[in-house]
């Protein structure tokens, strides 16, 4: 049990902009749709039930085509 539904929630409307992690992230969709595609090209399509850990220094475009909702952690 990791304690996802006491994370902070994030919340994102339909845009795209550049990301750096400054820490490792680890998050659990809610809702909304989006791709992630890190500087060195590699895409991946996240959606609602999808939980998904970032690595500190990662460095990325995040495409949300339908509006985010997530909660997050840091560690």
């Amino acid at each position: 049990e990791m304690g996802v539904y006491n994370w902070p929630i994030w919340e994102c409307e339909a845009s795209n902009f550049p990301w750096t992690y400054d820490s490792n992230e680890t998050c659990y969709i809610l809702e909304g749709q989006v791709t992630v595609t890190t500087d060195t090209g590699e895409s991946v399509d996240i959606k609602p039930g999808d939980l998904v850990t970032f690595p500190k220094g990662m460095s990325c475009t995040w495409d949300v085509q339908k509006a985010i909702r997530k909660h997050y952690t840091f560690f």
